[in-house]
């Protein structure tokens, strides 16, 4: 699917200070990302806090991010977890109009068999009426979705067009990226892994940081799908250091300093989470100027 090639960003939830949604703030990140190079938005990822969005809210948050859209960018819904039968009840009862694909987990906390993971996804690919994007993120979930079952998902059922893969094995993407058919897409989750993936054959990246640094990821992500490995890997070096910061204190902690350090939200995160300590805001700053005058 040409539409999700290049830059998606995994758009985070703005809080106000009293944990309310701040909606004119998604609102500006949306433009912002709109305006600076971002191919595509997934709404509600793990990086919009959506575990802690109650129905309601969820609800709100697509409602505003559609708005700010107007049908500009593709979107991709985050709709997953560790409950098959819950999974496909929240797919069939979403209206998914709007939206392109879905983004769905492999289960977390359960440990399934590389069985359960096929059967699980099985079961999604027969409730949704939409392509479905495997999500391996081993570091969250505690299992992994070993390269052979996301070839075994991939061969079998064509609508799960590509899978989010987040594993820190690169050489899992690379197996994947060999053997893969040919319409199946292998986008990093992993924002230092991203150029080195796309290089190998991937299609780009789901990004957390790429909705701070637009432009730059953007550039980065393009020349790479262009094979321009030089022009991109300078890009790369250049905000090398910047992807390890927003993760130090966990996700979407630095990322949401990151934001608000370029005015376009406030730092506040939703227990468990906290935000971004002053030392952290101190370094992100530095390396940011750093960064500017490079």
């Amino acid at each position: 699917m040409k539409l999700l090639q290049g830059l998606g960003v995994a758009l985070i939830t703005p809080f106000n200070e009293d944990g309310s949604i701040d909606f004119p703030a998604l609102e500006k990140i949306v433009h912002y990302n709109i305006e600076n190079g971002v191919d595509y938005f997934v709404v509600l990822g793990t990086t919009a806090e959506s575990a802690t969005l109650s129905s309601e809210e969820k609800k709100k948050v697509i409602d505003c991010i559609k708005k700010s859209n107007n049908k500009r960018l593709p979107l991709v819904l985050g709709i997953g977890g560790n409950n098959t039968n819950e999974v496909i009840s929240q797919i069939q009862l979403a209206d998914l109009k709007d939206f392109v694909s879905i983004l769905s987990v492999s289960p977390y906390y359960n440990k399934p068999s590389q069985e359960g993971i096929y059967q699980h996804y099985k079961a999604l690919t027969q409730a949704s009426t939409k392509p479905i994007i495997l999500y391996n993120v081993p570091g969250r979930t505690a299992s992994n979705i070993e390269a052979a079952t996301t070839l075994r998902l991939a061969n079998e059922f064509s609508s799960i067009i590509a899978i989010k893969e987040a594993s820190p094995n690169f050489l899992q993407s690379t197996y994947i990226i060999k053997d893969k058919p040919e319409n199946f897409m292998v986008i990093s989750g992993d924002d230092e892994l991203a150029l080195p993936i796309t290089l190998a054959g991937g299609s780009g990246v789901i990004s957390v940081i790429g909705q701070a640094l637009p432009n730059l990821v953007s550039s980065m992500i393009h020349l790479g799908l262009e094979k321009k490995v030089d022009e991109a890997y300078k890009i790369h070096y250049q905000i090398q250091n910047i992807f390890k910061l927003i993760f130090k204190e966990g996700n979407p902690a630095g990322i949401k300093a990151l934001l608000a350090i370029n005015g376009l939200c406030k730092p506040y995160t939703r227990l468990p989470l906290v935000h971004a300590s002053e030392q952290l805001i101190h370094d992100i700053k530095i390396e940011l100027n750093r960064i500017s005058i490079s």
